[in-house]
């Protein structure tokens, strides 16, 4: 059975072959921020594939806010280097959900709610309760706060 991180050491082995620089200097960061996390606790140990899948998502956040604040200083080329690193990233993760999805499972969690009796602003928590296992790794925390605010709000 192929590991997440098997899977991303041999990506990085045939970029490197390949000559694709962008894609072997960003799984190589990815793969260090992997084996730092190993060796984080008391004792050196394997990462879980859904472990790997956090530090990857991680990862791409970090280029994602970089590109951002890259592109907001008027720094353009490098705002395009992460945002294509983050690209790299994303092929590894689970695929994102479009707006109207995401709308669609917020819309019921908001019903779940008002039936258990939480209502208004105050009902955030519980209906963030109901979102966040339905769309883990598929969206982003950020993302799912502000789709929760906007239908409580509305």
């Amino acid at each position: 059975m192929t590991t997440l991180k098997s899977k991303l050491q041999e990506d990085l082995n045939a970029a490197i072959k390949e000559r694709d620089e962008l894609r072997s200097s960003t799984l190589r960061l990815t793969l260090a921020a992997i084996t730092k996390e190993e060796v984080a606790g008391k004792e050196k140990r394997e990462l879980s594939d859904d472990e790997v899948l956090k530090v990857i998502t991680r990862e791409a956040k970090k280029r994602r806010e970089a590109a951002e604040a890259f592109a907001q200083g008027g720094r353009a080329e490098q705002a395009e280097r992460e945002k294509a690193e983050g690209e790299v990233l994303a092929e590894y993760l689970p695929k994102q959900l479009g707006d109207d999805e995401l709308n669609q499972i917020v819309a019921q969690a908001v019903e779940e709610a008002k039936a258990a009796g939480a209502e208004g602003p105050r009902a955030m928590g519980a209906v963030m309760k109901i979102v966040n296992p339905k769309v883990a790794g598929q969206a982003e925390g950020g993302r799912v706060a502000a789709a929760v605010k906007k239908f409580l709000a509305g």
